[in-house]
């Protein structure tokens, strides 16, 4: 059961902090999503 939550911590924080961590380090899904490689047909 501990490690069960345990698991379930990790992941709340993970995706809590993810987001912020991202935004810290530049980067952005709208330039990931744009650009002179992405072939919109």
């Amino acid at each position: 059961m501990k490690a069960f939550l345990a698991a379930v911590v990790a992941m709340v924080v993970i995706t809590v902090a993810a987001p912020f961590a991202l935004q810290q380090i530049g980067f952005s899904a709208a330039d990931a999503g744009s650009g002179s490689a992405v072939r919109l047909d």
